[in-house]
């Protein structure tokens, strides 16, 4: 499971700066959802399983999350409403329908929701049924995201996924038919044993879907998991790098053959149909975590939450911030992370945002086809997006 990164002390009663607090950004909340019915040998995520927790119970989260909303609330201390809201995990939807749709109500009782406002949650396809989305959609929630990852049950296998392949197909069609504006698909590619068919046959499978964004990310062997262990011992190969670029390729054609332009290296959708909350990362505005583990920005001060359910809804029953550690980012910081972020958008980055240095060996990257300076911006071309990663390391001092 990753660890969390270093940073100094937080504050136990949650305070920012005034620097922080004075911040005009668009704001957003993400809610951590921490149960998982098993671990995928695959996920580093800060998820739990009923064995793991013990006799820590879901309502014990659920008052911890809203008491952390209300310190949340006393903090910022103004109502900007919030623009997107994105249930994560873990398994969301492992919680009933309305504790999902009472954390909603409680973000826009103590913030105040925008009136387009974008609300997501995750969910593992074995969790849904037509009655609970329908439920949620009721209850505000406009977009589902759909751990699908594959359609062929040997790779689902591998990747010890439990849903079959057909049940995630059928949920995305009873998010349409209960009126979700927008329903998306992750897909994993380079598992070991996936052949390029097999790939194939999974993006094959969004044509039938009435889906109107796909995200498909590459296999990535974190270390303390299943799968590293498998491949340390020898049991499966680690994932080929000339494998992955080739299916990223055919990701890329057969989804802008289905009108998905590409919004982010590994992000397609329809127009209109782009994740706002996303964006909202990558575009550098404000959100507060809430949950164990779950990292905030607000106006350049990041902070993040005791990892564990139990120590996180310790530190809430106790009256202090779950904040465990902070960092107050530099000017120069910021500037380094708009350029990994704004990069990696297929809006591309401002110039300006580049040092001199940093500027002059853009020409480089041109001439290497890997991305197009259009005498404002900088953009990556679809060459330039199988090595993001290494241009953007290229490219900063």
């Amino acid at each position: 499971m990753a660890q969390l990164p270093d940073g100094d002390p937080a504050p136990a009663d949650g305070s920012l700066p005034e620097s922080a607090r004075s911040s005009s950004a668009p704001l957003s909340v993400y809610v951590h959802v921490p149960f998982c019915r098993t671990r995928c040998g695959y996920c580093d995520f800060n998820t739990y399983t009923p064995s793991e927790l013990g006799d820590l119970s879901p309502d014990t989260y659920l008052g911890a999350a809203h008491a952390e909303l209300d310190l949340a609330a006393r903090v910022l201390g103004d109502r900007r409403p919030v623009q997107t809201v994105f249930f994560g995990g873990g398994t969301p939807t492992m919680l009933p329908a309305e504790a999902l749709t009472g954390l909603l109500r409680a973000i826009d009782d103590r913030f105040g929701l925008a009136p387009d406002a974008e609300v997501t949650t995750e969910a593992n396809p074995e969790t849904l049924t037509p009655p609970y989305l329908e439920r949620l959609r009721e209850g505000g929630f406009t977009r589902i995201s759909l751990g699908l990852q594959s359609v062929v049950p040997h790779v689902l296998q591998v990747l010890e996924r439990t849903h079959t392949p057909r049940r995630g197909l059928d949920a995305a069609h009873w998010a349409r038919e209960a009126g979700f504006e927008h329903v998306s698909l992750d897909l994993i590619y380079g598992t070991p044993g996936e052949s390029m068919d097999d790939w194939r046959a999974s993006l094959d499978a969004v044509t039938a879907t009435p889906v109107d964004h796909v995200s498909a990310y590459s296999l990535i062997v974190e270390e303390g998991t299943r799968l590293a262990l498998q491949v340390r011992r020898g049991d499966i190969p680690m994932p080929d790098d000339d494998d992955l670029a080739d299916k990223y390729l055919v990701a890329d054609e057969t989804l802008s053959a289905l009108g998905m332009a590409n919004y982010e290296v590994s992000n397609w959708a329809r127009p209109g149909g782009e994740c706002r909350h996303n964006l909202a990362y990558w575009r550098g505005a404000d959100w507060w975590g809430i949950g164990p583990g779950a990292h905030s920005h607000v106006g350049g001060v990041r902070f993040w939450n005791r990892k564990h359910p139990r120590s996180y809804a310790a530190a809430l029953a106790a009256g202090d911030s779950p904040a465990l550690a902070r960092e107050v980012l530099s000017d120069d910081d910021r500037r380094v992370e708009r350029v990994l972020l704004e990069l990696r958008l297929a809006e591309g980055m401002p110039l300006q945002v580049l040092t001199p240095s940093e500027l002059a060996r853009v020409p480089g990257v041109v001439a290497a086809g890997l991305a197009i300076d259009d005498g404002s911006r900088l953009r990556l071309t679809q060459s330039g997006r199988l090595l993001a990663d290494g241009v953007i390391r290229d490219l900063l001092d």
